[in-house]
């Protein structure tokens, strides 16, 4: 696999090195030691899916707050999805900058989005399915979010969402959120 860095520290795309053959290919999307020699402790601990059914579906922008804090490997196993990360750590240069990139299904390419980062995504087609792999178990009462729309980050979604949970149009804006 190759793990490219972005713009923003700790947050990596997870190309995968296909090995072809006629039975089709086999790649790893994971390996300790090859993440940890890019700077990444990231250790899988719990393993979640989410389907959408209807293009233009959005969720997020979601984290975890300290002590729960969590980063994950995301990566769309159905459909398309444009797919986002924010920089939410107090002390980081990039704080409240924001990356973007496409997850598809067919190129099997993944996100690793470290601890501190909002995560969210917008679906590109119907019937998308994402697949998290996460460092730490999910704590209900350290659920945040932030507005998809948040001024503080100016992301540029690629479509308007026709699909929003009310809990995700009811957050504040991030200043007055704890991350």
């Amino acid at each position: 696999m190759i793990l490219a860095r972005t713009s923003l520290a700790g947050l990596l795309v997870v190309h995968p090195e296909k090995h072809a053959d006629q039975r089709g290919f086999f790649a790893r999307m994971w390996c300790a030691a090859e993440f940890a020699a890019a700077g990444s402790g990231f250790v899988p601990r719990q393993i979640s899916v989410s389907f959408n059914q209807s293009a233009g579906t959005l969720r997020g922008l979601h984290w975890q707050a300290e002590p729960h804090a969590e980063a994950k490997l995301v990566r769309a196993t159905r459909g398309r999805v444009w797919d986002v990360a924010v920089d939410l750590r107090p002390d980081s240069p990039t704080r409240h900058a924001w990356f973007g990139l496409e997850l598809d299904a067919d190129t099997h390419t993944a996100l690793l989005i470290p601890a501190g980062f909002a995560h969210g995504f917008i679906t590109l087609t119907d019937a998308a399915e994402l697949m998290y792999c996460i460092d730490t178990p999910h704590a209900p009462g350290a659920a945040r979010g932030a507005r998809y729309d948040d001024p503080a980050f100016g992301i540029a979604w690629p479509n308007p969402p026709k699909v929003i949970a009310p809990r995700d149009l009811a957050w504040p804006p991030v200043q007055g959120t704890a991350t």
